[in-house]
């Protein structure tokens, strides 16, 4: 959801909040307005899935209340952090390949670098991006307004 701004600040801390770009009231309303899309619809979840930075964090937390911490989820965009990209797009893939997809849907709330990189796909903050296992995009949701 909206953390306003690009990139990683350069004091960046991947373990201390205070140095990264956060959700702003925006960017919770946003996070929320997911949430009560998906319990409104009685979308099946199984699985909910989260990059380490706060601010997917907290989008996974205010839209879903319970999820589990993956790396291969994380930001590749700048830092250190670019030379993880392909490990990374191998791991999701790994991930998707074996998940199965008759349980539910999967959630996995990440940085528009993944997405792109996965789906070859430009999102927004807060977009939903519908794809399946095999990273075809099938639709979008736009949770700006």
């Amino acid at each position: 959801a909206l953390a306003p701004g690009s990139g990683d600040p350069s004091n960046f801390k991947l373990y201390d909040c205070g140095t990264q770009r956060n959700l702003n009231v925006q960017g919770i309303q946003q996070s929320q307005k997911i949430g009560l899309f998906f319990s409104k619809n009685k979308i099946p979840i199984d699985k909910v899935l989260s990059s380490e930075w706060c601010r997917c964090l907290d989008t996974a937390k205010y839209a879903f209340g319970d999820f589990d911490i993956w790396s291969a989820l994380n930001s590749t965009f700048s830092g250190i952090f670019k030379k993880n990209h392909s490990k990374q797009m191998s791991d999701l893939r790994k991930y998707l390949t074996n998940w199965d997809d008759k349980q539910g849907n999967l959630i996995l709330v990440t940085h528009y670098v993944i997405i792109e990189g996965a789906l070859d796909y430009y999102s927004d903050s807060g977009e939903i991006v519908i794809s399946n296992k095999h990273l075809e995009v099938l639709g979008n949701i736009n949770t700006k307004y």
